[in-house]
């Protein structure tokens, strides 16, 4: 059955054109609205499977407006838009498109798009299933264990961990006016959380007063929240002690009980959306459920009888599968939702981030999360593939297929057959070879150069890049269809300089790898490198920290590290542009390699040169210093 399309554009002439394009290639369009109040009465009409929305319409509201509008109703939709300002995009991009395509736009752009956005959806739906089973399995799992009902409370936090991302989650059980059961949980690790209750929340905010006091009687029009640990008088003292940005409330009546209460918090802005409040409605009656079951019968007043600590969730006496990457900042954890995630599925990924940032070892914590984990890892760094041959690489060839083919050679793809490949720096692929590529996301089939026959194959694709996308594409570098195909589930590894929290534990780390490495003893570094670091700007990140250390641990002359010389000059941090923004990340990453060719007097291979100082393969260097205009003859260094 042909899928329904609903237009809404206020351009006659263009809605037609796009009739025209849908009809031809056998879709169905169910209306055509030019204003937001007909296209929700054309929704609740005729039900479409998908919208083109202009983004400005006739009247008061616009495309965003009733973009929000089918986002609540889990109708997925693609923008059409002259404008593409930065202001605008930002503002779209927020309603979680599935697309964009840009007036004026040719047949072939509407019909990719619409195609592209089409898989994205079905992959999201797919996803959410999975979801939904392995939630509605897990909470079964913690109904039948035989923890008590704290810990029991806690389980579920993490089960709704990748649906309701948080820091902090907090529940309140109201019986008879009075919050019998009030208790917060704050993560600690990827899997361990604390206890938190009266005396807890007011030691660790330096004995701050709470804003209730708990009486022998209550006066019966009192505002319970006024109560509650974490209610609303308290939500200032808990943001200032914990650091958070963004909570959300939601509460169940539980038959028979009262009411029970979660509140999530976390250190991100603008963390939560009408997304995450649908996520807690879909499973509402699961929630009830559960409480119904877990929560005693008899409630006490938790804040003076329970002696809250460490607890340790049901799948600790599993080994932790991230305990081979340094850190527990939540900028971090939340990466690591995002790969538990992401792992059992099938679905491509894109990794973006800086170099340094630890892309390739998040790429092959999904493969060996994956159900593919003992089949092949295949590492690509397309940056170092030259242009000519990097067809033959990544799908082989035949012998005699170009000059220097004597044999025939199996390329990476047939090499990663069911199991997964990483396409490192993917944004450095030549366009006519992006085609190509698509052909295996699409059709799961390869040709190798100079044969005549398709191969078919089974792989997962875990790409990753240091560039930014949106811009390549923008610019005709990198093709949108593509983009969009390998965009199905995009993780944005966070820069070194926004987790500095996690510096004294990396630097332990890494005092005990280059202590192996180098065979001495350097037992510790001081506290004022060690503050330093937190105001260094890292442009290299994890990697520059981990051969900073290596040096100084060289240089040593104690058994300690007293000062510390960083490559770069330190400057006074700033703020930092979001990764997924359009920005000048080519301009930053132009200064950083001026800087080090600068230090290395213009050398560029070899010991004590700029590739060596940046960690990167001097023809990765060479490569990037071409695009950006860096060169001798430029008067750059």
């Amino acid at each position: 059955m042909p899928k329904k399309i609903l237009i809404v554009e206020d351009e006659f002439i263009i809605a037609d054109t796009l009739r025209g394009i849908l009809k031809r290639a056998g879709y169905q369009v169910c209306g055509i609205a030019d204003t937001v109040a007909e296209a929700m009465e054309a929704v609740q009409t005729h039900h479409p499977d998908f919208v083109l929305v202009d983004i400005f319409l006739i009247g008061e509201l616009s495309g965003i407006d009733l973009a929000n509008r089918l986002s609540e109703l889990n109708i997925p939709f693609i923008y059409i838009s002259a404008n593409s300002n930065h202001k605008v995009l930002t503002a779209a991009k927020k309603t979680n498109p599935y697309g964009f395509v840009i007036k004026p736009f040719r047949e072939k752009d509407v019909l990719v798009a619409l195609e592209i956005a089409l898989y994205r959806h079905q992959k999201n739906i797919e996803s959410g299933q999975r979801q939904n089973t392995a939630l509605l399995k897990k909470t079964d799992q913690i109904i039948g264990s035989k923890k008590d009902w704290k810990q029991k409370i806690c389980d579920l936090g993490q089960a709704l961990q990748p649906f309701i991302p948080f820091e902090l989650m907090s529940v309140c059980f109201e019986s008879k006016g009075n919050p019998d059961v009030d208790l917060g949980f704050l993560r600690i690790a990827f899997n361990e959380y604390q206890i938190i209750g009266g005396e807890e929340l007011a030691t660790i905010g330096g004995n701050t007063p709470l804003a209730f006091s708990k009486q022998a009687t209550e006066p019966e029009n009192l505002d319970t929240t006024a109560l509650r640990l974490f209610g609303t008088r308290n939500k200032k003292m808990i943001s200032d002690i914990f650091n958070m940005q963004s909570d959300l409330d939601f509460a169940l009546e539980v038959p028979g009980k009262g009411a029970f209460h979660f509140s999530f918090f976390s250190k991100l802005k603008n963390a939560y959306s009408q997304h995450h409040v649908a996520v807690f409605e879909t499973h509402q009656a699961l929630l009830t459920d559960f409480i119904l079951k877990v929560l005693p019968h008899e409630a006490v007043y938790t804040n003076t009888s329970f002696n809250p600590g460490k607890v340790e969730l049901a799948n600790v006496h599993r080994p932790n599968p991230f305990n081979d990457i340094i850190g527990s900042s939540h900028l971090l954890l939340k990466v690591f939702d995002e790969v538990s995630q992401v792992a059992p599925a099938d679905s491509s990924v894109l990794i973006l981030g800086e170099s340094g940032t630890g892309k390739e070892k998040i790429a092959y914590k999904i493969h060996e999360l994956s159900s593919r984990r003992d089949k092949p890892f295949v590492k690509v760094n397309c940056a170092a593939l030259s242009s000519s041959l990097v067809e033959s690489e990544l799908f082989g060839h035949e012998k005699g297929a170009f000059t220097g083919a004597f044999e025939r050679a199996i390329g990476k793809f047939e090499r990663a057959h069911t199991g997964t490949i990483f396409l490192d720096e993917i944004g450095e692929i030549p366009v006519d070879i992006q085609v190509k590529l698509l052909r295996v996301l699409q059709e799961k089939e390869i040709e190798r150069v100079g044969g005549r026959t398709t191969i078919k194959t089974d792989v997962r694709i875990v790409a990753a890049t240091n560039r930014n996308l949106e811009t390549e594409v923008a610019e005709g570098r990198f093709r949108l269809d593509l983009y969009y195909r390998l965009n199905v589930f995009p993780i944005i590894m966070p820069p070194l300089r926004d987790r500095n929290e996690d510096i004294p534990a990396l630097v332990d780390y890494f005092l005990q790898v280059s202590n192996k490495r180098t065979g001495r003893e350097v037992k510790a570094v001081s506290q004022g490198v060690i503050n330093q670091m937190k105001q260094y700007e890292w442009p290299g990140n994890i990697r520059e920290l981990e051969n900073l250390m290596e040096r100084n641990v060289l240089l040593s002359k104690d058994g300690y590290i007293h000062d510390i010389e960083f490559p770069f000059s330190q400057t006074k941090k700033q703020e930092q542009p979001a990764f997924n923004e359009v920005s000048s990340m080519s301009e930053g990453e132009k200064k950083h390699i001026i800087a080090a060719l600068k230090k290395c007097k213009g050398k560029i291979w070899g010991i004590g040169g700029a590739a060596e100082l940046l960690q990167l393969p001097p023809t990765t260097l060479n490569s990037k210093m071409k695009k950006l205009g860096i060169s001798k003859d430029s008067g750059f260094y």
